[in-house]
């Protein structure tokens, strides 16, 4: 009997622990903006352009090793062309941020809102979510590599945007004609590193 009730008293204690361990509460990761990274990519008939823009904010909350949701804000005036200098580099950034482009005089944000992060194998994720530029949000989708160590969560990913959905259809050859060796292909890439600490 003594040994009956020491099993029940162990599995009762073992029981109770996994209850307090799943019952934790989910941990917020808060965004390293200095140590996080953003890299854009846009093609054109004739070549490319490429450059920087800063992720201003953002925070993921995890539920064990799930995650629940998140959300980043993405500052437009910080917009960086690497590729060209002078002049030239002046002059398309402006016409970047016009109403050509990003309007960012409008809206100076872009922002992304998580609303699912699914395990495809080992640290490769689906990632979903409602991404908003000029105001207009669509639904995206992107592979993501994700993962932890200690206290902080790492991410990286390559997202690809068809600029047209969120009304950017300058010199779209989809709704302009005869552009010829003009013309600026649709889809842009984003190359996020990014980097979340929890407390």
């Amino acid at each position: 009997m003594k040994r009956l009730l020491t099993a029940v008293a162990i599995i009762g204690l073992s029981f109770t622990a996994f209850v307090n361990a799943s019952a934790a509460p989910p941990k917020k990761y808060v965004v390293d903006t200095a140590a996080t990274s953003l890299n854009w990519l846009a093609k054109k008939v004739t070549g490319s352009h490429n450059g920087t823009i800063k992720v201003s904010g953002g925070n993921i909350t995890i539920d064990g090793v799930k995650v629940q949701s998140g959300n980043f804000a993405i500052d437009m005036n910080s917009m960086v062309i690497l590729d060209i200098q002078g002049g030239s580099n002046a002059k398309l950034l402006g016409h970047l941020k016009s109403d050509d482009f990003f309007s960012v005089d409008k809206f100076p944000s872009t922002n992304f809102v998580l609303t699912s992060v699914t395990q495809k194998s080992g640290s490769t994720y689906t990632v979903k979510g409602k991404l908003t530029i000029k105001g207009i949000t669509q639904e995206i989708e992107f592979p993501a590599e994700i993962g932890f160590s200690g206290k902080t969560m790492t991410a990286k990913a390559k997202i690809i945007v068809d600029r047209t959905k969120f009304e950017i259809k300058y010199r779209s050859s989809n709704w302009v004609e005869n552009l010829g060796d003009k013309a600026i292909y649709d889809d842009f890439e984003l190359e996020l590193n990014l980097v979340a600490k929890t407390s």
